[in-house]
């Protein structure tokens, strides 16, 4: 029986089919494709607490944990998008008794210096953000600057508008929520990240079986490990901001660059606070989905750092580990000093790629 140049029984001709099939080896730009994501950690972790005398030590691990390259797969991916059932959660809290002058505006733009420095008092139960600048810091998600919607991209306004909503939503589920904050699975982080990312899904994977240096879940979640910390009250600072532009295929490409401070206390009981402070940048993709292969209300990671003060030194756990109490003081203190409050630079910018050991913190 004549095909008619047939393949399978489909109607596709020959030419048809061998332009795909090159198309497919040689990445051109029709051909659909599954997008990866690299990572990066530059972690400045302070092991000690605040301390005049002794100074902070923080530690920076070696670079990219991993870079891969688009993998180009021969298939459409589905057209629409469906809307996650992710209400936004807002970290809530009484900010009284902190003395606080009045807190910031949203940040509209990358600040030109550090913030100055507070007066030297130590935090308490009641004031766990007295004497740095996160008691005029914004709650939860009030502190993260959403810009206004524009189309772009393949999306209509209406749909730049949803998309940055969601991503809101990632930073809350990711970072924020009280659950995940405990130690549990950032569930309703991960069903927005797009399933088709091999790479992603290998570090997912690997991250909550057998943490390890190269597959950390710090690196996209924050979590505590509360046989040994607890968070003080239910108030999370932040600072920081989204910002967005048409990326490439035509995809929304969303950047959120946002410090959270977490004030914490020894698991067992006392009064002694101490602050974990974490600066993360995400790089997303809300990809046409008629050029990439997504699945509809998930975006696709390109990259993801991490600057961690006071989450453990060298730790490798899955968890923020806080220093307390005789964990102080130890070691030596190499390094210039990094202000962990500082964003007026990128996230890696000063950093020596060449320092793997501890360093130095100038606060907490």
């Amino acid at each position: 029986m004549d095909t008619g140049g047939e393949r399978g029984g489909s109607s596709v001709p020959d030419d048809v089919w061998d332009r795909f099939l090159r198309e497919s080896v040689e990445g051109v730009a029709d051909a659909p494709k599954e997008p990866s994501a690299r990572a990066r950690i530059v972690a400045d972790r302070l092991r000690d607490a605040p301390s005049e005398a002794e100074g902070w030590r923080t530690y920076t691990p070696p670079g990219p944990r991993r870079k891969k390259g688009w993998y180009v797969v021969g298939l459409l991916a589905a057209v629409g998008l469906f809307v996650v059932a992710l209400d936004p959660w807002q970290v809530i809290g009484s900010s009284e008794g902190e003395g606080r002058r009045g807190p910031l505006a949203q940040e509209a733009e990358r600040p030109t210096g550090a913030p100055p420095v507070e007066p030297d008092r130590r935090p308490t139960l009641d004031e766990p953000f007295r004497g740095s600048p996160a008691a005029r810091w914004a709650d939860g998600t009030a502190g993260i600057t959403v810009p206004a919607a524009r189309a772009t991209g393949w999306m209509s306004t209406a749909q730049v508008e949803q998309a940055l909503r969601r991503t809101r939503d990632f930073l809350t589920a990711a970072h924020l929520d009280p659950a995940v904050l405990g130690g549990a699975r950032p569930t309703k982080a991960i069903a927005l990240i797009n399933p088709h990312q091999r790479d992603v899904k290998d570090y997912l994977a690997a991250a909550f079986r057998a943490p390890s240096e190269d597959d950390d879940p710090l690196l996209l979640f924050s979590r505590f490990d509360t046989s040994r910390a607890r968070l003080v009250g239910d108030v999370v600072r932040t600072r920081g901001r989204i910002t967005y532009r048409e990326g490439g295929r035509g995809a929304l490409q969303v950047t959120a660059d946002v410090t959270y401070v977490y004030p914490v206390a020894p698991a067992g009981g006392g009064d002694e606070v101490v602050r974990t402070i974490v600066r993360r940048e995400v790089v997303l993709n809300w990809d046409d989905p008629s050029k990439t292969i997504t699945e509809p209300g998930t975006f696709s990671l390109v990259s993801y750092k991490v600057d961690m003060t006071n989450g453990g030194c060298d730790n490798h756990t899955g968890y923020f580990l806080p220093e307390f109490g005789t964990g102080r003081g130890s070691g030596t203190n190499d390094g210039t000093p990094v202000d962990p409050y500082d964003r007026s630079t990128a996230i890696d910018e000063g950093m020596d790629a060449s320092d793997d050991g501890c360093g130095t913190a100038s606060r907490s």
